[in-house]
């Protein structure tokens, strides 16, 4: 089981997010509020805080958001889970894993901000299930593998 140490949103895609702390995640959609909501099956973004520490390591100068992710986590091997996992998040959500990584067919504003991005070789993205509300320091917990 892991927790969330960030809630992260922006209005524009391929910029830094902000953490905000909560938020409301919204069926079929994502983040309410969010650039990257929407009905398709990369709703929401997480990466964990273990890849953020990673890049800290290398010397650069990020923190929970900078890779665009929605939900920073910690103390769950994300890049584990096979697609089609679902989570509990806090107490009312549900998400179903849909894609582990990504393909950056174009280096964005993060890549040039923090000089690397690890969100296309360690975040993944789910699609809302059920909606309900997250905050920093909910449990994000595996509650199936299909």
């Amino acid at each position: 089981m892991g927790k969330i140490v960030a809630v992260c949103t922006s209005e524009k895609k391929g910029t830094r997010k902000k953490n905000v702390g909560q938020g409301v995640l919204v069926e079929d959609f994502g983040l309410r509020g969010d650039a990257h909501g929407g009905p398709w099956h990369r709703q929401i973004s997480l990466l964990a805080l273990e890849s953020i520490e990673k890049m800290q390591a290398k010397g650069l100068d990020v923190h929970p958001g900078d890779f665009a992710e929605n939900l920073t986590t910690q103390g769950i091997d994300l890049v584990s889970l096979p697609v089609g996992t679902r989570l509990r998040i806090g107490k009312d959500v549900i998400g179903e894993v849909t894609q582990i990584g990504k393909e950056c067919h174009n280096r964005c504003a993060i890549y040039y901000q923090a000089g690397d991005c690890v969100m296309p070789r360690e975040g993944i993205f789910i699609k809302v299930l059920r909606g309900g509300p997250v905050k920093v320091g909910d449990e994000v917990e595996v509650i199936s593998h299909d």
